[in-house]
């Protein structure tokens, strides 16, 4: 359970960085961060995985570039779902999921995310 939150804690750190960064994203609060960290993670779990399968031809035709279609699909999206996240356009939601990833990246390894309890 320490491992959820403390990823969620560094999403959320990450996002209100990309928000800062990007003239086109706004957050409105702390909060919101929270919970398009939430949200993300929610859809990056159950949607994103659905929706590579899903598109397996064309991933292949375009060696691999449609993931970045389904970057930004779930970055609109949030921003659909979670009332003061706000992106505007397609580019902006490309950059934000890219600054979103390499920061989140960086602050789990700068705080450490504890090992799954199971293992």
């Amino acid at each position: 359970m320490g491992r959820f939150f403390t990823r969620m804690v560094a999403t959320a750190l990450a996002v209100l960085i990309a928000a800062y960064l990007l003239k086109g994203v706004s957050i409105d609060s702390t909060l919101t961060a929270l919970i398009v960290a939430a949200v993300l993670g929610l859809l990056n779990t159950f949607i994103k995985p659905v929706l590579i399968l899903l598109t397996i031809p064309i991933t292949i035709f375009t060696l691999g570039i449609f993931l970045l279609f389904i970057n930004v699909w779930m970055i609109r999206w949030a921003a659909e779902l979670v009332p003061g996240f706000k992106v505007d356009g397609w580019w902006t939601a490309l950059f934000f999921s890219f600054i979103v990833s390499f920061a989140t990246s960086v602050i789990e390894s700068i705080i450490g995310v504890p090992k799954d309890e199971k293992q």
